[in-house]
Parts: C-alpha cells; structure tokens; sequence
C-alpha cells in the first residue's frame, strides 16, 4: 500500500510522541514492503531532508506559519493539499485539529484515519476560540475521517459516547531500547537510580509545580530531574523555576529527546508521569518500556496505562504523591517488583510491532472497502 502519514513536525524524530509515532510506525511498515511518506515541517526538519529516504520512509517537507495557533493547521492543510497530488492509498493523519482537513484526500478518494489524540480543548493554555476550534475539529474528525483512531479505551469511549462513532482502539508503543552509557547523566551531574525523573511539555496541565512541590517535602539526597520545554508558557516555566530556586536537588535539562531522553529513562529511581489531560502519554509507556517504577497521576487515561504495573495518587494531590515517593524511595523490593511489572505489561501491550500490526490491518481494511 502507498501510505502517507501527516500532521506531525517530521522525522527523523526530534521532538514529541506524534514524531516517535511516525517515525516507529512508518519505519515499520516500510520494511513490511510499503511505500510510506511522512510530511514533515521545513522549520523543524533539516530542509535537506526533503524527498530523500530514511530507512525505508520518504521525507515530504513543506512550510508553515510558526503561530501558536497556525502552526500546525496550516502545515496539515499544506500536507492534504500536497497529499491528492500524489497517488496514496491511504493518509493516516494525526490531531484531531487537522481534522477538517481530512476532506482534501476523501474528495480525491484517499482512504483517510485520523489518530485524535486526547482530548486536546482540555488544556488550559487554551483561550475560548482555541478551545472552540478544538471541539469543532473533533466533529469534523468523526464526520469527516473514514476511521477515528484513539490510543486508549477512556479516549474511544468519550468519542462514542459524545459523536456515536466507535473509534478503533491502537495504543501507543513503548518498547525503545534502554541505553546503557552515561553521558546525559554525567553532563547533569547525576549517578544511577540516583535521581527521580519527570519527562512532559512544562505546561500548567502537566502539573510540574505538584511535582516540585511534592519532591521538596522528602527528605532525600536524591534528585528531581525535570526534562522539558514549551514554546509558549514562559510565565509557567518561570513559576517553577522561582519554587525550586531554593533547591539544589531539582534539575532542569530542558528539552532532550533520542538517546539523551532514553538514557534518563533507563536509569531513573523512579518515574512520575503528572499530566491530567491526554491519552495514552508517550513519556509514560517509554519509562515503563524502560523498566522503570511508575508513580502516575490518578485520571483514567494513566490508570489505563499503568494497570496493576504502577504505583497511582490521588489526581493533583501533593501530599499523596509524596507518600508514593516515600513509599518506592525508601523500599527497594517495592521499586523492583513494580520495574518488573512494568517492563512486562508494555512487552504485552504496548510493541511497536504490535502497533504497527493494527494500523496495517487498518489500511488494508480501508482499501478493501471494511470502512
């Protein structure tokens, strides 16, 4: 099949989940004898890039508006619009904004699906007009797309229950090699399992302050490494630094990614994944992937993941997040026990071969007219 896989910044992978996504996924099907493209944006990819192949997967770049607001709306309409020029079978696009877009490839009869995400309008650094869009988008997904996909059973059931449609369930994989060297840690000053480890946006909805605030409370020689950026939440990452500026335990890297990200990964005491708003998180299924010891914030999109291989506390809630570090910090058989668990239910649920087996059933289901 010609796949074209749209709505991400590109690969190679250099950012964010939807990124990992199209690279794992699109390296994967390509080397089951598909002709997979990825659109990709010239501000994010090395424009030399552009029409070349990375193991196996064509790179389409095309530019965008670097708006807030406009950056990635713009770049997925510029995506479609290229899209019919080209002879696909299939676009899978990714966010549930570009779902209005997804008429461009229907009208040229490209079969297309479109992963939503999670609930996007949630998050607060949305104003009302972006909020709005976002809820406008998820009924264009639903009415526009040949098939929604969601990455995790609480997502597909709020799609269900507010559009009637019933979205196909492919979560996402966390199965990335751990990697054994140490040079991330050495250039922040960090040992093994000498550290606790925090990987998200630095946004207010993925609630690093809870974290900060719960880890100063322990009495530990431990650190708290926070991995992270956002392009537009200046007075949030100033907030944090101000509540951690008395604590030399609490480290910002900033935002890493590849093999930086991963080796902080495979050797982390422990991972607290705080986020409230979402589906399935990449950060999470990798720290589990990795085998770490998981401590998750309460809402139902974590609690799918996590399942008995982690260790959850109350939503939001300083104080019982605190006890759970506490609780792993201070017992290791408890910490390796939930390691184990860990490694074992991403191994079950959560390959990328797995994942990439469910999209390709998918396609081939579309083209054969399932759908």
């Amino acid at each position: 099949m010609r796949i074209a896989i749209l709505g991400t910044r590109g690969i190679p992978a250099s950012y964010g989940g939807f990124e990992t996504f199209a690279q794992e996924l699109g390296i994967r099907l390509a080397r089951r004898g598909h002709q997979v493209t990825v659109y990709g944006r010239s501000h994010h990819v090395d424009p030399a890039l552009d029409g070349t192949d990375y193991h196996g997967v064509r790179i389409r770049l095309l530019p965008t508006v670097r708006h807030k607001y406009l950056d990635t709306v713009v770049h997925a309409s510029l995506s479609c619009l290229d899209c019919v020029r080209r002879p696909y079978d299939v676009a899978l696009m990714c966010n549930a904004a570009n779902g209005i877009f997804c008429l461009l490839p229907r009208w040229f009869a490209i079969k297309v699906a479109i992963n939503v995400d999670g609930i996007e309008r949630q998050r607060r650094k949305w104003n009302r007009i972006g909020k709005a869009y976002y809820r406008f988008s998820e009924w264009c997904s639903v009415k526009v797309a040949d098939a929604v996909v969601a990455d995790a059973d609480v997502i597909a059931a709020y799609y269900r229950e507010r559009y009637g449609v019933r979205p196909v369930v492919i979560p996402y994989g966390g199965d990335l090699p751990r990697v054994e060297n140490e040079a991330a840690l050495a250039r922040w000053g960090l040992r093994r399992r000498g550290y606790v480890l925090y990987v998200s946006r630095l946004e207010p909805e993925n609630n690093a302050d809870v974290v900060i605030r719960a880890f100063r409370g322990l009495e530990t020689d431990l650190k708290l490494v926070i991995v992270g950026d956002a392009p537009y939440a200046d007075a949030y990452k100033a907030e944090l630094r101000a509540l951690a500026a008395d604590d030399a335990r609490v480290v910002f890297t900033g935002f890493q990614f590849g093999a930086a990200c991963r080796e902080l990964q495979s050797h982390a005491a422990c991972y607290v994944q705080a986020t409230e708003v979402g589906g399935t998180h990449p950060a999470l299924v990798e720290a589990m992937g990795a085998g770490r010891c998981v401590i998750a914030n309460g809402t139902p999109e974590n609690l799918e993941v996590i399942g008995d291989a982690g260790l959850p506390y109350r939503v939001n809630d300083v104080d019982d997040l605190r006890a759970r570090l506490e609780a792993v910090l201070r017992d290791p058989s408890l910490c390796a026990e939930y390691e184990r668990r860990a490694a074992a239910r991403v191994a079950q649920h959560y390959t990328w071969e797995s994942v990439t087996s469910r999209y390709e059933a998918l396609c081939r289901d579309l083209t054969a007219g399932g759908r």
